[in-house]
């Protein structure tokens, strides 16, 4: 009786997390999800300060805010979390071929382009190929795609922060999106006040 009572408690502190609560964001959003939902936003690299443009086969993170190179068409598979990655304006998607490589394809379909979305604490989010486990999409200092087999989880190369493209703001997706702003830094430090105890 008494473990039961301390499990309720400690599920009932764990709903006031923010960690928590944006996983329960997540979860309303997931029903939508299964009619393979299609955004566009930026994909900002923290590497390199600017944002990921898919220019054809070539793929880079040296795009500017609100490029027309770097707003990005993510298809959103029936699985959640997975997602394939087109430029809007070239019309090719992100993928990584066998030996690690990030390459452009006028075709998504194959597995290749298919990525998952990992949402990490520091409010970033990492790509990882669905087809080989541990590979990350990954961007050097001077933009160039880093090969998968060279990337862990833990380096600032495979750290993305999703943008709207410059200007646009739909209130509906701020939950899913973060923007570097004093409001984000202040709601990080809220995040250690409801445990009192």
């Amino acid at each position: 009786m008494f473990h039961h009572s301390r499990f309720f408690l400690k599920k009932c502190e764990s709903h006031q997390s923010s960690a928590d609560f944006r996983f329960y964001i997540e979860n309303q959003t997931r029903d939508d999800v299964s009619r393979k939902q299609v955004r566009i936003y930026q994909l900002y690299s923290r590497t390199t300060g600017k944002h990921v443009q898919i220019l054809g086969k070539k793929i880079n993170a040296n795009g500017d805010d609100g490029g027309k190179y770097a707003l990005l068409v993510v298809e959103t598979e029936t699985f959640g979390s997975h997602i394939r990655i087109k430029g809007k304006e070239s019309g090719y998607y992100i993928c990584m071929n066998k030996n690690g490589k990030i390459i452009g394809k006028p075709n998504g379909n194959n597995q290749e382009c298919v990525f998952v979305e990992e949402y990490l604490e520091n409010n970033y989010t990492a790509l990882v190929s669905a087809k080989y486990k541990d590979w990350y999409l990954g961007f050097n200092r001077k933009g160039r795609p880093k090969k998968g087999s060279k990337t862990t989880q833990t380096q600032q190369e495979v750290h993305f922060m999703k943008r709207h493209p410059k200007g646009k703001v739909d209130p509906l997706e701020e939950f899913r999106f973060t923007t570097v702003t004093k409001r984000t830094r202040r709601a990080r430090r809220l995040k250690h006040n409801p445990k009192t105890n």
